[in-house]
């Protein structure tokens, strides 16, 4: 997949902007404001832009299919390797936040600080854009992928200080045609709505600014102020204005308020902490079958079980942490593979003869001499024994990460996980045949 990218400037300090859904790299730059205010961060920074797959000049997204959240992120890692981009300060507004917040948790070691513009964690019901433009979030949706591209929905919105200005109202608009098509649109809009990251919020521990317009009309301010309260020594600025649009609107109190913060981050040594996706597996019944086949058969059935697992876990990416007997620990730097891997492995050791159950978490975890520690590590063990033979089984926490990715689950009620505090909803995961490789 080709992914469209811009580089411009030569300071020190690497920025990476992803403002929203949609976007342009050649159209921006006809929408005065919005050249204005690349052109300033261009002039502090070096500044780093693209298009995300399927808008503007990037490659198209195959049928009906959207990116997942680490799918999103592994385009921003992609982009930082061809722009030769170490480190860089992550800036994100609205659907650029949720893949923002998640890389600076996910990739701390890449991240100098995270700038978080209009967004939020998790959007309350009946809040927001899509409560604004209709009675229903179906009719709303409906009305988006109708109108898209005209003032009442692409700019009344989102920016009500352009609408008396015919020249920039004129550019920004046909600028979202060209992003986006309707259908595309209504779909990321939907999607966009349903991101849920807060249960992983606090696991960001590089320097966060948090800014949120106290008028904005397409994500309420108080939901930029939860964020703030849920991301450890994030700073919040609360700004003056109704315009959603970062650019829109007093853009220098914006620019202002990055160019200060910015100014103040000093790097740090390696990340001692990060969030992370833990695979556990395991061979149900195993002690039974190694005693029913004896040492032989049963060295040589580990040795294809190790096989197929260790197969697997590079297919999708993974990182084999330790294993034990017939019990693997991996780590994944997103829960859909994570999830992905698990099924994988159920499928591809059931020829042998005997059943794989999977437990999947995705949480912070302490970084001690290379090795991955904390009570989610233990989450994903404990997890991983309440699941049957052939069954991957996940937290809430990974249900929610994986929106969109097709994957589908069966609640199995509220647990308690041994040695962990509270009581815990599980999931198992409904195997998906058509799930795409990796």
């Amino acid at each position: 997949m080709n992914i469209a990218y811009q580089v411009i400037g030569d300071q020190p300090v690497d920025l990476v902007l992803s403002p929203g859904a949609w976007t342009h790299l050649e159209l921006a730059w006809e929408v005065p404001p919005l050249a204005r205010f690349l052109q300033r961060l261009a002039s502090s920074y070096r500044l780093i832009l693209f298009d995300k797959p399927g808008t503007g000049l990037s490659d198209p997204l195959p049928s009906e299919a959207l990116p997942t959240m680490e799918e999103r992120m592994e385009h921003v890692r992609a982009v930082m390797d061809a722009a030769d981009s170490d480190r860089a300060v992550l800036f994100g507004t609205l659907g650029g936040g949720a893949m923002s917040g998640m890389f600076a948790a996910s990739h701390p070691q890449r991240s100098l600080g995270l700038i978080l513009f209009g967004t939020f964690a998790k959007l309350e019901p009946d809040t927001g854009l899509l409560t604004r433009i209709a009675d229903s979030e179906e009719a709303a949706l409906e009305r988006v992928e109708r109108e898209w591209g005209t003032e009442g929905i692409s700019l009344a919105f989102w920016a009500p200080s352009l609408v008396a200005d015919e020249e920039v109202k004129d550019a920004y608009l046909r600028f979202c045609r060209s992003a986006l098509s309707p259908g595309s649109a209504r779909r990321i809009m939907q999607l966009g709505f349903q991101v849920n990251w807060e249960a992983v919020a606090p696991s960001v521990r590089v320097p966060t600014l948090v800014l949120h317009r106290t008028g904005d009309l397409v994500v309420p301010v108080r939901q930029g102020k939860r964020l703030a309260e849920s991301i450890p020594g994030a700073r919040f600025v609360e700004l003056p204005g109704v315009d959603h649009l970062v650019w829109a609107g007093d853009q220098d109190r914006v620019l202002d308020e990055v160019t200060a913060f910015v100014d103040g981050l000093r790097p740090t040594a390696g990340p001692e902490r990060m969030l992370a996706t833990f695979l556990f597996t395991d061979i149900e019944a195993s002690t039974d079958i190694a005693a029913r086949l004896g040492d032989n058969r049963w060295g040589e059935l580990l040795e294809q079980h190790h096989r197929v697992v260790r197969q697997q876990i590079a297919r999708f990416h993974g990182a084999e942490v330790d294993t034990a007997g017939d019990g693997f620990f991996a780590t994944f730097d997103g829960p859909a593979r994570g999830v992905r891997c698990a099924l994988a492995i159920t499928d591809e050791i059931r020829p042998l003869g005997v059943q794989v159950r999977a437990g999947v978490h995705t949480g912070e975890c302490e970084l001690i001499d290379g090795k991955v520690g904390g009570i989610s590590v233990a989450i994903g063990a404990r997890i991983m024994a309440h699941a049957r033979g052939g069954e991957v089984m996940v937290s809430g926490t990974v249900r929610e990460l994986v929106m969109g990715s097709g994957l589908t689950f069966d609640d199995r009620g509220v647990f308690e996980l041994k040695g962990v505090p509270g009581r815990w909803q599980l999931y198992a995961v409904e195997d998906d045949d058509n799930a795409p490789s990796p």
